[in-house]
């Protein structure tokens, strides 16, 4: 079975490839010479993957996934969420993001957050959602070299370390990314 993955993001489409059973083959945006800059004006985590998801059915005819996620934080009412990308502008800089963040929790005591990552997958015509939630607190500077985005500065719950810290395969065990790729393979493995 082939699927595009639409996403231009190639850390996270390394995360996601290994992740994905042999029988799954994954097409990357590249791969089917879409260069277009997919909309993204949803205003939900789920309405976003969806229009993606949506434009390379629409436009290529390909079964196909996307994915969108976001950081919401208690304390700031679940910002950054759908905004989680662009939260410091429109130049999408992960420093400049976390930066922003951690000033703004910076006098706040409840530094609560979650991770959430919406699938949409079109399949066959039909469209289907997964939904992976991974819970955390956001640390009060950054922390590890690897990952992206602003996994320096979360920390799953029940552990010590930043995702940033973490070895790959232990945060998709544990990621909100994992949770949902992992029911996707389970859909589509027969």
């Amino acid at each position: 079975m082939q699927l595009v993955f639409a996403t231009n993001n190639l850390n996270k489409l390394k995360e996601v490839q290994a992740l994905m059973p042999e029988h799954i083959k994954l097409l990357s945006l590249k791969d089917i010479n879409c260069l277009d800059d997919i909309p993204e004006t949803q205003n939900t985590i789920e309405g976003n993957a969806i229009q993606k998801a949506q434009y390379i059915k629409n436009h290529y005819g390909l079964d196909c996934f996307a994915d969108d996620t976001g950081l919401e934080v208690a304390a700031l009412n679940g910002a950054p969420g759908v905004y989680s990308a662009r939260y410091a502008g429109n130049q999408r800089n992960a420093n400049d993001n976390m930066n922003k963040l951690l000033l703004e929790l910076d006098s706040k005591s409840n530094r609560n957050a979650q991770f959430k990552t919406v699938i949409a997958l079109y399949l066959n015509n039909t469209l289907h959602t997964f939904t992976g939630i991974c819970p955390g607190s956001i640390t009060k500077s950054k922390k590890g070299d690897k990952g992206f985005g602003y996994d320096p500065i979360f920390k799953p719950e029940n552990y010590s370390e930043t995702f940033a810290e973490m070895d790959l395969s232990l945060k998709n065990k544990i990621g909100h990314r994992g949770k949902a790729i992992s029911q996707l393979v389970k859909f589509l493995t027969p």
